[in-house]
């Protein structure tokens, strides 16, 4: 009978030391985990880059309506100058007016890249905590993969294109035939 027990006692001898193993790598992710949603500082992305972000946008928003209407203006003006001999003054303040609309651009450049620059940032964190859990999508794709196809999705709805494929004119202009 001595010799049943100790057989017994053998027996799940070898599982536990794989069930703490197992159970040490669990914690060890979970506080993995943990220190990747410590390092997207959601709350400072959601209370400050991202409000920014719109802020920021609308502005070069409104500033470009802005410098369109008074460019427009200026170019409507230059239009109605009656043709005597006070038309080139007439033409050259409303082409001050023009290139003073244009000081714009340089506004709405720096606006634009606190933009660029805070979405890099969050998609610099999801990226690294997206690599660090595994993440997948619900369909089980990979999300560099997600990412691309979303990015040739966004490529092909909206207008000329930097670098990559653009829908050329010709096919833009079947579609309203």
């Amino acid at each position: 009978m001595g010799l049943a027990v100790k057989a017994r006692s053998a027996t799940p001898a070898p599982e536990k030391p794989s069930l703490i193993r197992e159970l040490v790598d669990i914690a060890d992710y979970i506080s993995h985990v943990r220190n990747e949603i410590a390092a997207l500082r959601a709350n400072e992305l959601t209370r400050d880059r991202l409000p920014m972000a719109h802020e920021e946008l609308d502005s070069v928003v409104q500033a470009t309506n802005a410098a369109t209407n008074s460019i427009m203006n200026a170019a409507e003006e230059i239009l109605c100058l009656p043709d005597d001999r006070n038309y080139r003054a007439g033409v050259e303040a409303r082409m001050n007016d023009i290139f003073e609309a244009c000081t714009f651009q340089d506004i709405t450049g720096q606006r634009i890249r606190k933009v660029v620059d805070a979405l890099r940032q969050l998609e610099t964190r999801l990226s690294r905590f997206a690599t660090a859990v595994k993440a997948r999508d619900e369909a089980g794709i990979d999300p560099a993969e997600m990412e691309r196809r979303m990015r040739d999705e966004l490529l092909i709805l909206n207008g000329p294109q930097l670098k990559g494929p653009a829908t050329p004119q010709d096919a833009i202009d079947a579609l309203f035939d």
